[in-house]
């Protein structure tokens, strides 16, 4: 089977223009990968953050619907213990109604920002960060589907406008937590290598194959990888690039906050570190696939093959949208 290859956007705020205009720039993108070819394109979460500038993916998923025509589109993911889950599949199933078969709706246990804002968002109720998850995931599923149970208090509810447009549900992770969930459940599982590729292995995909199977699921699964790739003409191009999302994740670890640098920032600060600082800085650039367009879909296959999938999806994050907007059209040689 021919390896899809898909498009996972943070929406970053890119030094080249002002934070204001990150999400025109993920639907000019969007516009670009529907030409290019790319089989998915989803938009993830973030909430009160100086890198990613999308906190209402569903906002951003019809907005790209609308101006693209052959992509699929949705989201990676609705961090859904902020939700109702009864409000999350009305919208995604307007969106499944106005683009059929082209809607997908990603779900994540993870806050996608931080405590105050998990509070703000659930305010004037608690959070219950993520310890009613597995109880949302059912609800969603049974609301999407239209097959509440008739024990479950919410069976009578009617979602509208139709029983019969449906998004394909997805559910995310990134070191195996939601695999058997999302295998009992019935819901085709996305696992986010760029967030910890040293704990991604492919057993996490096993383990929800085999609770897939186990629970008689008839259709077929689907299986996402999502990697950090950074592609440019030479390979000394796209480690420079890299070097912005490389430095970001580092500050992270280290507790600083600031704005993406560019590439040469990063060089001048890589200079200065001390020696445990650089290893961590090249053990976190290892794990992302980056290089030429021949080195990306190298490595790219070689995943797919190590993940036993079909589909891989791709999040790149540089200082400038011309660099972004140039990795994709170079990878897009390879489709």
């Amino acid at each position: 089977m021919k390896l899809k290859l898909s498009v996972v956007d943070q929406s970053p705020v890119h030094g080249s223009h002002p934070a204001i205009e990150a999400p025109r720039l993920s639907v000019e993108l969007a516009k670009a990968c529907d030409q290019l070819g790319f089989y998915r394109y989803w938009v993830a979460e973030h909430h009160d953050s100086m890198h990613f500038a999308n906190p209402c993916p569903e906002i951003l998923v019809a907005s790209i619907a609308s101006v693209t025509e052959n992509i699929r589109v949705g989201s990676g993911g609705v961090m859904l213990s902020h939700y109702s889950p009864l409000k999350v599949a009305e919208a995604f199933k307007m969106m499944a109604t106005l683009y059929p078969n082209r809607i997908d709706l990603g779900v994540g246990r993870a806050p996608g920002g931080t405590g105050l804002t998990s509070h703000a968002l659930a305010f004037p109720n608690q959070p219950n960060h993520g310890d009613l998850y597995s109880h949302q995931a059912v609800d969603l599923k049974g609301f999407i589907e239209g097959n509440i149970p008739t024990d479950n208090p919410f069976h009578k509810i009617k979602v509208l406008p139709d029983n019969t447009p449906q998004p394909e549900l997805w559910m995310l992770g990134s070191s195996g937590g939601s695999a058997g969930l999302a295998g009992h459940l019935g819901y085709n599982i996305a696992l986010a290598r760029f967030i910890d590729p040293d704990n991604c292995h492919p057993s996490i995909f096993k383990e929800f194959d085999e609770e897939w199977q186990r629970a008689g699921h008839e259709k077929p699964a689907n299986k996402m990888l999502a990697i950090a790739c950074i592609c440019a003409e030479t390979e000394e191009e796209a480690k420079l690039r890299a070097g912005t999302a490389v430095y970001r994740k580092l500050a992270a670890q280290l507790g600083l906050r600031e704005a993406f640098l560019t590439p040469s920032e990063v060089v001048d600060r890589y200079r200065e570190f001390p020696s445990s600082y650089q290893a961590e800085f090249d053990h976190i650039m290892a794990g992302y696939t980056v290089g030429t367009s021949e080195q990306c879909w190298e490595e790219i296959e070689g995943l797919s093959k190590a993940f036993s999938c079909d589909e891989v999806g791709t999040v790149t994050v540089t200082h400038s949208y011309e660099d972004r907007l140039d990795s994709y059209q170079l990878l897009a040689k390879g489709l």
